[in-house]
């Protein structure tokens, strides 16, 4: 099954794409994490972008899909696969639909979780994560059992410097003007399917999986 998780910064898809990975056993894939992995496995498209990155500049889209290309050319992604994270842009789309159907691949479902604006500065802001292993908390809907002290290692738990309100709002505002458009793209595909990510962590799940049977 070939997924794409679509939302606001702090919708919940890396929550939602865990559970996809673990019920449909297919790999997330994110520009983030395959950006990485390409320049640390010295790919082409890799190397091309950390050139980019070196000097300082922003990767452009054409070497981001070469990227999504190599990943989606790669084993596991054969049974199918999760989009998090791309695309951003309606040119980022529609390059990304033309590289599919050049690799005679297809979008099943695009799952859009829906959450108001002020919800989510509550949950990025709320956010604690492990300055040693990364793990993530938050003050109210996943304290850790000892404040700023982490379950798994003990390490402190910090602030990430983009998790304040006036960063979340200038994200959530850049992702109305560049992102939301998307949802009548790919409303008009008719792959598009909304769920309402205010709900509980397991009802939005719950959710999901039906509208995946």
């Amino acid at each position: 099954m070939n997924l794409m998780l679509f939302g606001a910064p702090g919708a919940g898809k890396g929550t939602q794409a865990k559970y996809l990975i673990e019920k449909f056993n297919i790999p997330q894939i994110s520009t983030g994490d395959m950006l990485r992995a390409a320049i640390t496995n010295g790919t082409a498209m890799g190397m091309e972008a950390k050139s980019y990155m070196d000097a300082g500049k922003l990767v452009p889209d054409s070497t981001i899909i070469g990227i999504i290309k190599e990943r989606l050319g790669q084993a596991d992604c054969k049974k199918g696969f999760i989009l998090d994270g791309f695309p951003r842009t309606l040119a980022q789309a529609e390059a990304l639909e033309e590289l599919m159907k050049n690799m005679g691949i297809s979008l099943d479902k695009v799952i859009s979780l829906n959450v108001p604006d002020e919800l989510i500065v509550g949950r990025i802001t709320g956010r604690r994560v492990c300055s040693k292993c990364g793990a993530s908390f938050h003050v109210e809907f996943n304290p850790s059992k000892v404040a700023d002290i982490c379950d798994y290692c003990g390490g402190e738990l910090i602030i990430r410097k983009d998790d304040n309100a006036e960063t979340v709002k200038s994200r959530l505002e850049a992702y109305h003007a560049q992102t939301a458009p998307l949802i009548a793209y790919y409303t008009d595909m008719g792959v598009m399917v909304e769920l309402d990510g205010t709900k509980d962590v397991n009802e939005v799940t719950q959710d999901m999986f039906a509208l995946l049977k």
